[in-house]
């Protein structure tokens, strides 16, 4: 499969790293275009046997939110033209860990673009936000369910409600985004972090992001119910029989995975 400059996303592989670069000119904003570009690259991925995937932007902004031509008034009803779910569970369900890389503003469907992935870096100078207020709007896409995850109720009606842009360290500190760097580092950090999520056991990396979504959504009975079916495909990896020969001759740390 071949990329052009014209396509909304662009896909290349590094190692094991599938990078998704964002490229709908002039802010990356979020439609029907970037929203199936994003699902189809991320099936790319699990096709093309990624062990990791970094979503980033390759314009100056991560995305400044939702491309208003979603909106349509169909009599007296405003229309949202997007399948908000299925992106989401595009995210959510591909059993490979995504690192949100992200600079510049960040905001509205933007950020919870952001919000899908499993990981969050930001660059120190990115400013990111749920906007929708001042629209008339809340958060369509899960923003406020993921804040709510990550940093509380009290957070997530502040975010949404006042709809101000923070800067990435107070998200950081809020345990919203998970790293905040410095601008000139964002790129080598995200892909140490996205080379050191590939180099691990793929299989049970892809368990660990379907229990963490089960407790989410279920709770911990439920998530502790499921805990032996989710777990049950690592015990016929290959990586875990390296894991302990590995650990058997050498100790902890000392594993070569190779993702099966």
């Amino acid at each position: 499969m071949s990329n052009s400059i014209d396509e909304p996303v662009h896909f290349k592989k590094d190692g094991d790293v599938a990078v998704l670069t964002m490229q709908l000119a002039p802010h990356n904003l979020l439609g029907n275009m970037l929203s199936k570009a994003l699902m189809a690259s991320l099936k790319r991925a699990e096709a093309e046997k990624a062990r990791a995937v970094v979503v980033r932007s390759g314009l100056r902004h991560f995305s400044a939110g939702a491309d208003l031509t979603l909106f349509d008034n169909h009599g007296a009803r405003l229309h949202v033209d997007l399948d908000t779910v299925g992106l989401l569970r595009a995210f959510e369900e591909l059993p490979i860990p995504i690192v949100a890389s992200v600079h510049g503003i960040s905001i509205a469907g933007g950020f919870e673009i952001a919000l899908a992935a499993d990981f969050i870096i930001a660059a120190s100078s990115a400013k990111l936000g749920l906007v929708e207020t001042s629209l008339g709007l809340h958060p369509l896409m899960g923003g406020l369910q993921r804040i709510i995850d990550r940093a509380g109720v009290a957070r997530a009606k502040e975010m949404v409600m006042l709809g101000r842009r923070y800067d990435a360290a107070t998200l950081e500190r809020w345990n919203i985004i998970n790293r905040v760097v410095p601008d000139a580092d964002l790129q080598t950090v995200t892909m140490t972090v996205a080379r050191e999520l590939a180099a691990g056991p793929t299989v049970a990396h892809g368990a660990t992001k379907r229990l963490a979504l089960l407790h989410l959504n279920e709770g911990s009975r439920a998530s502790d119910k499921g805990m032996q079916d989710i777990h049950a495909p690592i015990l016929s990896t290959a990586d875990l029989e390296r894991g302990l020969e590995a650990f058997r001759a050498s100790g902890p740390g000392s594993a070569v995975f190779e993702g099966n």
